[in-house]
């Protein structure tokens, strides 16, 4: 087969690493792809968000399958668009992918179907969010309803930190048209994880739990960022937790979706949290996590590719995968200064060293200069990711794996993975 992985970060570094173990791959191509991923596929430069472009090299190459990454072109129609070319892909149409396009709509859904999630109000207008927040207090959530690459949730602990976070995004645009409109809802307590399950509109099959940091800092502190590192599985989805959520969350939206005419195909990402009363959804992503994604290819040992293949064609209920029971751990180095103004184009050295420790280290945002140097490309550069039998073991590994690699420019969270590591998981 001849396929092509639209994306270039780490996420799509894991899917091309798992691609191109399968036996059906006969070319493996990546739009755009990254340094690390050059190592696994040929990398084309044309970028995720032009359409255009990348249906006119799935024609002319005579591309049999399409893996979209990414959200951004999820959610402008790049499925769409394939379908209507005849060339078979992997995701959510544009309609579908509403679902992680506009929290409004997906808090919408969950209330018209009754899926758990916390309670909420939706705001054009700014003065209205203003006074809903004075009514409710505080600890409360305000989020940009549309696409913020992560990063378009604050969690304030005051009402004034919450009225600023609503003159951020309306007023001031932080995060662009995404906070034309803004969701403000409920504080939720509890364990947050996230939870991954295929989908071709009908049949639903279950992925695995993982956990993920998104505060920059040490103990979950700092701001949120795109993800720090992540770990899989997740103790707090154990096998009883993992039966509530498909019947309490994922089955109740896909059923929903179809029933409104959006059919569901592809893989659902939910961000949870688990507390006293159960899972209640925090919100959908309509794509593999990253870094979560990183941790689920290392547990994996089926072929991910005829998974794949059985979304788009409908044929889900015949895939049964097979797991690693161990735990993968993924350990995040991003550019000092993340998720604040950073340095591009330092040099990286060391990651031969650091695989040479048993780990693979996954490419976010990479490049190499002329001379052939690997050089850092953006906020989140690399995913230092091991296996152990335990989380303790793997995590032992990814951090010695991640001391080996020279870049002064560099940082990480020293603490990915505590949760497991505490209750000896």
């Amino acid at each position: 087969m001849r396929v092509l992985v639209v994306g270039s970060g780490g996420r799509e570094h894991a899917l091309c690493w798992a691609i191109a173990a399968s036996p059906l791959i006969g070319a493996l191509y990546c739009a755009p792809g990254n340094a690390g991923i050059a190592r696994e596929a040929t990398c084309v430069p044309i970028p995720v968000d032009d359409l255009d472009g990348l249906v006119g090299f799935a024609r002319d190459e005579r591309i049999d399958f399409v893996v979209v990454g990414p959200e951004g072109p999820l959610v402008a129609g790049l499925v769409d668009r394939l379908d209507a070319a005849g060339i078979k892909s992997f995701g959510p149409n544009a309609a579908a992918a509403a679902l992680e396009g506009s929290k409004a709509f997906t808090k919408d859904f969950c209330s018209r179907h009754g899926i758990p999630t916390a309670a909420y109000g939706r705001f054009t207008d700014a003065v209205a969010a203003k006074d809903y927040i004075r009514a409710q207090g505080a600890p409360i959530v305000v989020k940009a309803d549309g696409l913020a690459a992560g990063k378009g949730v604050i969690v304030a602990a005051t009402v004034d930190e919450a009225l600023a976070a609503v003159d951020a995004m309306m007023a001031d645009r932080a995060f662009g048209d995404a906070g034309a409109e803004i969701v403000v809802e409920e504080f939720m307590t509890g364990e947050e994880a996230s939870f991954f399950a295929l989908t071709d509109g009908s049949t639903v099959l279950p992925l695995a739990g993982a956990q993920d940091h998104k505060r920059v800092g040490d103990g979950d502190t700092g701001p949120n960022t795109g993800g720090m590192g992540a770990y899989s599985p997740a103790p707090v989805v154990d096998d009883a937790m993992a039966a509530r959520i498909m019947a309490e969350i994922v089955e109740p939206t896909v059923a929903g979706m179809a029933a409104e005419g959006r059919p569901f195909k592809g893989v659902l990402y939910a961000g949870l949290m688990i507390g006293a009363a159960g899972p209640r959804l925090i919100e959908y992503n309509v794509r593999f996590g990253d870094p979560e994604c990183q941790a689920l290819v290392l547990r994996l040992k089926s072929d991910l590719l005829p998974a794949l293949l059985a979304v788009a064609d409908g044929q889900l209920a015949h895939v049964d995968l097979r797991w690693r029971p161990d735990t993968a751990l993924c350990v995040v180095m991003a550019a000092e200064g993340y998720p604040g103004s950073y340095r591009r184009d330092t040099e990286i050295r060391g990651v031969e060293a650091a695989e040479a420790e048993g780990a693979v280290v996954f490419h976010a945002a990479t490049a190499r200069d002329g001379e052939g140097r690997l050089r850092a490309a953006g906020g989140r550069v690399l995913g230092v990711t091991a296996l152990g039998a335990d989380a303790g073991e793997a995590q032992r590994r990814a951090y010695a794996a991640v001391d080996r690699i020279d870049w002064p420019e560099g940082f990480c969270r020293r603490d990915i993975g505590r949760l497991a590591v505490a209750r000896g998981s």
